[in-house]
C-alpha cells in the first residue's frame, strides 16, 4: 500500500539535495530515508533520483511528481502543525565539526549553557568539509574553504602559527642567529633539535618551514603525538620544539611553562572560517554557536 510518508520523504530529498540532509529535516535516520525512497520508486515504477557522490539529482519524473505534490503536501504539513500546536516541540539537534583543540579551547565550557542538542565531531579539516558538503554537519570551523554553491564560508578569526619550545630549552644560540638573520644557520641549528608534531596537522610544520626557509622540512620529527594539547603538555617544563597555532598554548606561554621561541621572519597566519549551508533550518542555533566561538577567539587575540 502507498504510504504518505514516502511523499514527505521524497519532498525533503528533492529540496535538500542529499539523503543525510533530508534525514535531519525529517528527524529520522538516513537508512529510513533510503527505505522510503526505494519503496516509492518501486511503487511508481520509475527511478526518481540519480545517485551522485555528493547529491541526489532529480529525474524528469521526479520533477513532475514534485510539482504535482508540493501544494497538497504543504497543506497537509500546515494541518499537522495546527493540530499539534500544543504538543511538546522536539529540541533541534545541531551537528558541529572542528579539530579537537578548537572544541576544548573555544566551546567545551559553554556546552551546558546551550538551549539545543549538540553533536560534536572532531576530525581533520578535509573530512569535516566533506561531511558539511554531504549534509552530515550543520556548522564547521576550518581554514580550508569548499566551493559548493549551496555552502557559505564566513571568516571570523585568524590563527597565528608559531614555533614554541619547552621552558628548559636553551634558545640562546637560536636567538643570536635570528638577530643576525642567518636563514641557513637557523635552519641547520633547528634541524638538530628534538621535535614534536601532530600526525593530522603536519602541514603547520611544513608551512612554517617553507615560509621561513623556502624549502620543505628535511628532517624527521622525533615524536608524533595525537593532539597539539599532548605536545603542549609534554613540552611544559621540558625540552624540545614544535610548530602549533598560538591560541592553543597562550596560557602556557603566559605562565612560562613553555616559551615562544620564534614567530618567523614573517608572521604565518591562517584565516578561520565558519562553514555552513546557505539555507538552514537552524539559523538561530547556529548563530548562537558562531557568537560564542567568535567571542572566544576575539578574547584570545588581545
Amino acid at each position: 500500500m502507498l504510504n504518505l510518508e514516502w511523499f514527505r520523504t521524497f519532498k525533503a530529498i528533492y529540496e535538500t539535495g542529499t539523503l543525510s540532509a533530508a534525514a535531519q529535516v525529517l528527524f529520522i535516520s538516513q537508512p529510513g530515508v533510503s527505505l522510503h525512497l526505494n519503496a516509492l520508486e518501486a511503487y511508481t515504477g520509475y527511478r526518481l533520483f540519480e545517485r551522485e557522490p555528493r547529491r541526489m539529482v532529480p529525474t524528469d519524473r521526479a520533477i513532475m511528481l514534485y510539482n504535482f505534490l508540493i501544494d497538497p503536501i504543504s497543506k497537509l504539513e500546515n494541518a499537522e502543525e495546527l493540530f499539534h500546536r500544543n504538543s511538546k516541540v522536539e529540541e533541534p539537534t545541531i551537528s558541529v565539526g572542528m579539530c579537537f583543540e578548537s572544541y576544548v579551547y573555544a566551546l567545551e565550557e559553554y556546552v551546558p549553557e546551550l538551549t539545543f542538542n549538540l553533536i560534536v565531531k572532531v576530525g581533520e579539516y578535509q573530512q569535516i568539509n566533506h561531511d558539511l558538503e554531504t549534509g552530515a554537519l550543520d556548522l564547521i570551523l576550518t581554514p580550508q574553504r569548499g566551493h559548493q554553491a549551496v555552502l557559505e564560508y564566513k571568516p571570523f578569526a585568524k590563527e597565528r602559527i608559531i614555533l614554541i619550545c619547552g621552558s628548559l630549552t636553551d634558545t640562546t644560540e637560536l636567538e643570536n642567529l635570528i638577530l643576525k638573520g642567518e636563514k641557513d644557520d637557523i635552519r641547520g641549528w633547528l634541524k638538530k633539535q628534538t621535535w614534536y608534531t601532530n600526525a593530522a596537522q603536519m602541514e603547520h610544520l611544513k608551512n612554517f618551514w617553507t615560509s621561513n626557509f623556502n624549502v620543505d622540512p628535511d628532517f624527521k620529527p622525533n615524536f608524533v603525538l595525537p593532539y597539539f594539547s599532548n605536545i603542549v603538555k609534554t613540552l611544559s617544563n621540558g625540552k624540545g620544539f614544535a610548530v602549533i597555532p598560538g591560541f592553543m598554548c597562550k596560557n602556557e606561554i603566559e605562565n612560562h611553562s613553555i616559551k615562544l621561541a620564534w614567530q618567523g621572519f614573517q608572521h604565518l597566519e591562517n584565516t578561520m572560517y565558519f562553514g555552513k549551508r546557505i539555507k538552514t533550518i537552524f539559523p538561530k542555533e547556529i548563530g548562537q554557536l558562531e557568537e560564542i566561538l567568535s567571542r572566544k577567539w576575539s578574547n584570545s587575540e588581545r
